[in-house]
């Protein structure tokens, strides 16, 4: 009777001892807001973290504690006790996540700045020098985020690299348009993105610079000449269109060297599927953003003539 009660003793203690010390490997795990006790326990044991997900209830139920469940990002061991488990989300204080919007069109040093002013990053200087080192002018994703304030600078820019993965790098599976590749295709869709206002008008933009790149012609397009000028400068002057840069297409033959602008999905995509017309020129009509098409020079000069006297007379 005596060595069965210390058996029973013995294996209590193993189970003790396994239950509360012996800790495996680190996981990562994430709890959402609004999760319930139920789904909470059982994220934690599919990960590994607790050996009993009813157990981790019951707890939750007897010390009424399950809307005192924080939600974020935890690090956990394998094979810890659900009452340690318990103690840490009930009692772990998470940095809010900020929301940040990168909108398309943007250049590196936009995205520094607002990333700077929000507290996300700490030095603007890095985030620029980090993509300017890397050639990451293109492959910052433009979307919405959520940071924590004070982030490191590298994990912030892998963070929107990812994204542009995520998204972009799927058109790219079944390879490049005929004499395009990866960098030429973001170079255009980084004009395009600059120069469309209305998106159904991105293709068309498309077709028009893949169609002067293919009679070899310069691409003359504006937005180069703005990123060769440092910003986005509104009302062109003769003197920047002859800005040495090999960004300024008005002066350098051929796709600038890189992109000018971080570009959404629909621009990229516009690349890939251009519009099927022999347009050479287009130019932008002031009342709803929209552009005029032409083939040819000759009417290209007719439609900025026309486009000028209707702005004299306040019609656009």
């Amino acid at each position: 009777m005596i060595k069965k009660v210390l058996t029973i003793a013995f294996g209590f203690i193993i189970f003790l001892s396994v239950y509360f010390f012996w800790q495996g490997e680190t996981v990562n795990l994430k709890i959402e807001k609004g999760s319930s006790a139920g789904q909470v326990a059982h994220v934690l044991k599919k990960k590994g973290v607790i050996i009993s997900s009813l157990w981790f209830k019951v707890l939750v139920k007897l010390s009424n504690t399950g809307k005192k469940i924080m939600p974020g990002e935890y690090e956990f061991k394998k094979h810890t006790s659900a009452e340690e488990v318990l103690w840490v989300l009930i009692n772990t204080k998470h940095i809010e996540d900020v929301k940040i919007v990168i909108p398309e069109g943007w250049r590196m040093e936009q995205i520094a700045e607002r990333l700077y002013k929000r507290g996300i990053i700490e030095d603007k200087g890095e985030f620029i020098s980090i993509v300017k080192k890397e050639n990451l002018e293109g492959y910052l994703f433009p979307s919405t985020y959520f940071f924590k304030k004070k982030s490191k600078t590298l994990q912030i820019i892998n963070m929107l690299k990812s994204e542009f993965d995520r998204k972009i790098r799927p058109l790219f599976k079944n390879g490049f348009p005929k004499g395009l590749d990866e960098r030429k295709v973001l170079v255009i869709a980084s004009i395009v993105e600059r120069e469309a206002v209305v998106s159904s008008e991105r293709p068309l933009i498309a077709a028009v610079y893949l169609n002067r790149i293919k009679k070899r012609m310069k691409l003359e397009a504006d937005p180069t000449v703005q990123y060769a000028l440092g910003y986005w400068k509104q009302g062109l002057t003769y003197k920047d269109l002859r800005t040495k840069s090999p960004y300024n297409t008005y002066v350098s033959r051929g796709i600038p060297p890189g992109p000018i602008c971080n570009s959404g999905y629909e621009s990229v995509r516009s690349v890939f599927f251009p519009a099927k017309i022999n347009a050479l020129y287009f130019v932008a009509e002031r009342k709803d953003g929209k552009h005029v098409f032409n083939i040819s020079f000759k009417e290209h000069k007719k439609a900025i003539k026309r486009i000028k006297a209707a702005a004299k007379k306040g019609k656009i």
